[in-house]
């Protein structure tokens, strides 16, 4: 072999080897790459399709860290501010939300001497100095719009007349494929393009050190939070079956942002230069941080003076008189308002339970072509439950889906209507005019839609009315349903298992003739929203479903047998039957077919009662919304009123939802019974004399109290910055298919609640921003054991997320302990804390 062949020979070899170790090096790439993705992931929050939406925290990706430093780093992340407006805090000072003494003990334990006034000067001074916004830079903008544009038409779930092509090769190869046909894309030719995601990530950050990864991925996820939060959410959802067909991740998404980057020339790596959040925020508490502080003292006190600390052992307070039937609704704070109303008509006990009622199910209704995951986010489908008709109603069921099938072919015709031109002049001149009529009538009469609403309500029934839930394996018809692994119905030992632990976590002893389930949902006409007004403990679906299952299991005399057994003395005239609380309108429907000819007097008293209620807690909701004085207002007027608000589809404010929220109730009913709490607390019934070991307690916490953080976190930061954590005004808003909003043509998709669910009008706010409080009437000894075992509670508190937690003492005479950090506490009297 010549030098020649012998050098050829070995640049061969070389270039092999250096092959070889570039092919052995690429899978360890796209593992940094990956685990760089994960950790800048984390700060992402999860966003839920509009049409199941979710109350979340927007920031629970940094609920490891103090709540000052937090929202500090998501401004520079986000852009959204993490404190209200000086002017929101200078309304609550001048009218008194915020006590003056509350507030001059804040200051002083700070060491700041200046008055409340210069403060709120200071604050903003320093609003209008960070006021100006840094340039977004044009190639960014362009990027941003290209990619939202192909991710709405990628997410689409069913709506787009004509879908995008490719989608079931995955997010990337669907975007390739179309890039040459796109003139904002500077790309003829998909060949030109990494032929993978993977290829295309590593393309994008080779280039750069590998210790600036997870701030260039977290800059382009943090670029639009809103999608990115979708694909996030979505897939982690093992169960949407749109995902599953048609899969976006993380990683695609950054594989097209960045491959749009670079053919954008758009910068790749963040800019440190324009950073809003002022470094010293990160290691002091800021001023804003003491008024909201003494803003969400002054409230709790409020609230601990409306506490009937005389109440010691819940057992021994109810007399002996049976209660005319007892109702468990939702821990929701619109249930606070109608249990008031109820208990003003007579000797009803009303609970509080979590809204989907201790049963984890995935739901198929009656007519539903689709399953919801009918139970919190933090908590897993168990079961799969599905809705069956009875074969003795066939009346019912003919006369159903008779109106379904009519409104079904309508829907559908109007849909084709939108999209076919030819298809929609002749309709126009052939009924153009009777269906102008109707949306004239809509528009300018929704009363008379109201009345004809109710009239066909009441000639067609509801799936409820002749349906029971299939809660036995055989019941189903589809054994081979895969549903990943989740068991049709539910065991024996699952139904007194459910049954069993809602009534030891409401600490029940004693039942009345009738017990009623009641789960809430909402109605709205017009409304992209309507979803976040239904019960946010079923991931924003109804919460009767699941009322109704627990009220079948409850009925089991098998399961009442066994229940008997286990200490809990149900009568034999016992009766459990399920309700769904219409949040909008106050009306209660009673799902009452099951109840006995024995106890229909007692439920035609039970109806007249709730009407009753209703009427007052509508005049209620409609003085929140008007200047008018509850009792100036008709009550019967009132009732038509909201129910208007319900069809009006012009109404951009039917009611406030969670708006209000501010504290969590952990205790007996008779701690708050005879006060008005106005709709801003979540109730939750517990007695700690029948939970010696503290296990009912340490449900309570480490579930509905972790929800309800979501949920008030969820309205605090869109109140505090709507633009960012909020969705703008409605009036703006487009629908993106049935997955979101954008304001606008396009960007990116809208994560939270719009000003009309928060505000009255553009000056003057509904929902005041604070921080969950929480009361808890129990031993302090077991509280604190119970978040000795629990970090992520712990955490919550520490880093002061929520509020601010008070434990009234039963066994040390109603003591209130405040708690401080680390699990130590300050009694409400005497500066010494205790352990």
């Amino acid at each position: 072999m010549s030098s020649h062949q012998s050098q050829t020979h070995l640049e061969s070899e070389s270039q092999s080897a250096q092959q070889l170790a570039e092919q052995s090096q690429t899978p360890q790439l796209g593992d940094h790459i990956s685990e760089n993705i994960d950790r800048a992931a984390e700060r992402i929050g999860s966003v839920w399709p509009i049409h199941s939406f979710v109350t979340a925290n927007p920031l629970s990706g940094f609920e490891d860290q103090p709540f000052h430093e937090a929202v500090a780093e998501a401004q520079r992340l986000f852009g959204g501010r993490g404190y209200p407006r000086p002017s929101v805090f200078q309304q609550a000072w001048e009218t008194g939300q915020i006590d003056p003494e509350i507030l001059a003990n804040e200051l002083e334990s700070r060491g700041i001497d200046r008055k409340p006034e210069t403060l709120l000067d200071e604050l903003a001074d320093a609003e209008a100095a960070h006021a100006a916004d840094a340039d977004i830079d044009p190639a960014t903008e362009t990027v941003d719009c290209v990619l939202s544009k192909w991710l709405a038409a990628f997410v689409d779930k069913g709506k787009a007349a004509w879908p995008m092509p490719d989608r079931d090769e995955g997010f990337y190869a669907a975007w390739r494929a179309v890039a040459p046909v796109d003139s904002d894309v500077p790309c003829s030719d998909s060949d030109a393009l990494p032929e993978t995601a993977p290829e295309a990530l590593e393309d994008a950050l080779s280039g750069s050190p590998e210790s600036r990864w997870v701030d260039i991925v977290e800059h382009h996820l943090a670029a639009l939070p809103g999608w990115t939060g979708l694909i996030k959410q979505r897939a982690d959802d093992d169960a949407d079956p749109w995902q599953t067909e048609y899969a976006i991740t993380l990683r695609e998404y950054l594989a097209v942002r960045l491959t749009l980057v670079e053919l954008l020339d758009a910068p790749l790596e963040p800019d440190t230069t324009s950073s809003s959040a002022d470094g010293t925020a990160l290691e002091t508490e800021p001023i804003a941080e003491i008024w909201l502080t003494a803003w969400e003292r002054s409230y709790r006190e409020r609230l601990l003076s409306d506490i009937d600390t005389s109440v010691t052992n819940p057992s021994q307070v109810n007399n002996n008189a049976r209660p005319a039937a007892q109702l468990v609704f939702c821990i929701d704070t619109r249930s606070e308002i109608i249990r008031r109303h109820l208990e003003e008509q007579g000797h009803y006990e009303t609970h509080g339970y979590a809204g989907f009622f201790g049963v984890p199910m995935r739901y198929q209704g009656y007519d539903s072509a689709t399953e919801t995951d009918a139970c919190p986010p933090i908590v897993d489908a168990q079961h799969r439950i599905v809705d069956r008709p009875a074969e003795t109603d066939d009346t019912a069921i003919a006369s159903h889906e008779r109106w379904t099938d009519l409104t079904t072919a309508t829907r559908k015709h109007f849909k084709r209507l939108k999209t076919d031109v030819v298809a929609a002049f002749p309709f126009v001149e052939g009924a153009g005019g009777a269906y102008g009529s109707a949306m004239t009538t809509r528009t300018l009469f929704p009363s008379t839609v109201t009345k004809l609403r109710r009239a066909v309500d009441e000639r067609i029934p509801s799936s409820g009315e002749f349906c029971s839930p299939t809660l036995e394996a055989h019941e189903h018809d589809d054994h081979t349903h895969a549903d990943h692994a989740l068991p049709q119905g539910m065991t024996f030992e699952e139904k007194v298992s459910a049954a069993e632990t809602a009534f030891d976590l409401m600490g029940w002893t004693d039942f009345a003739r009738l017990v009623v389930f009641t789960g809430h949902a909402s109605h709205t006409t017009n409304n992209p929203f309507d979803s976040s007004l239904d019960c946010g403990a079923c991931a924003g679906n109804a919460g009767g479903p699941n009322a109704r299952v627990l009220a079948t299991i409850c009925n089991d005399e098998n399961v009442k047998a066994e229940l008997r057994e286990r200490g809990f003395h149900i009568p034999e005239d016992t009766v459990f039957l399920a309700g769904e609380h219409n949040t909008t309108t106050d009306e209660i429907t009673l799902f009452d077919g099951d109840v006995p000819e024995s106890h229909q007097e007692d439920l035609e008293q039970l109806y007249a009662d709730l009407e009753r209620a209703r009427a007052g807690a509508a005049a209620e909701r409609l003085e929140s919304m008007t200047d008018a004085d509850a009792d100036e207002i008709d009550p019967e007027a009132a009732v038509e009123e909201v129910e208007r608000k319900a069809v009006d589809w012009a109404e951009t404010r039917p009611e406030w939802g969670l708006a209000g929220n501010a504290s969590f109730v952990i205790g007996p009913r008779e701690l708050t019974e005879d006060e008005n709490l106005d709709g801003r607390a979540f109730l939750h019934s517990y007695d700690w004399t029948t939970d010696p070991e503290g296990d009912a307690l340490e449900a309570i916490l480490t579930g509905p109290l972790v929800v309800t953080q979501w949920i008030n976190s969820q309205y605090y930061f869109a109140t505090v910055d709507n633009g960012v954590y909020g969705s703008g005004s409605k009036v703006t808003q487009n629908p993106v298919g049935n997955v979101g909003v954008v304001q606008g043509n396009g960007g990116d998709l809208m994560t939270g609640l719009p000003l009309q669910s928060l505000k009255v009008d553009d000056d003057q706010p509904y929902h005041q921003p604070l921080r969950l409080s929480t009361v808890i009437h129990a031993p302090l000894e077991r509280v604190t054991d119970i978040l000795n075992r629990h970090d992520e509670v712990t955490q919550l508190l520490d880093n002061d997320w929520i509020g601010g937690l008070t434990v009234i003492d039963p066994e040390q005479d109603n003591q209130a302990f405040h708690y401080q950090d680390g699990l130590e506490w300050e009694p409400e009297i005497g500066p010494a804390p205790a352990h």
